[in-house]
């Protein structure tokens, strides 16, 4: 293969890669006086979310899951990323291990299935 074909088909790889990571459904999860603001996320069913957590309060806080696999630590006045699925339809509970009061759940839902399509 020529350096002139190569080029063009690394950089068909490189944007497909970018094209796929940007289509990634992304959803915010925030931290206040120690408490998730929200206690329920809907995510959709066979889908990987990118979960941004954001913490306002100067205290640490964890994001943590037994059901999701996941354990992480969010510094006060900070954000964190966390990847999150694809899930089965199921409700997953998170919780913050540095106050147990803290708790939330991923809600997922099965697909609605069309009959008439």
């Amino acid at each position: 293969m020529s350096l002139r074909l190569a080029i063009p088909c690394v950089l068909v790889l490189f944007c497909g890669s970018i094209s796929a990571y940007a289509e990634t459904p992304t959803v915010e999860l925030l931290i206040q006086n120690q408490q998730f603001m929200v206690q329920e996320l809907s995510l959709p069913a066979d889908t990987k979310v990118k979960l941004l957590i954001h913490n306002q309060d100067s205290l640490p806080a964890e994001f943590e899951s037994y059901d999701l696999s996941r354990e992480v630590v969010v510094p006060g006045h900070s954000s964190v990323t966390v990847y999150i699925g694809p899930l089965s339809p199921g409700r997953y509970n998170f919780f913050n291990d540095f106050n147990h009061a803290a708790q939330g759940w991923v809600v997922v839902a099965a697909p609605v299935s069309n009959p008439g399509h």
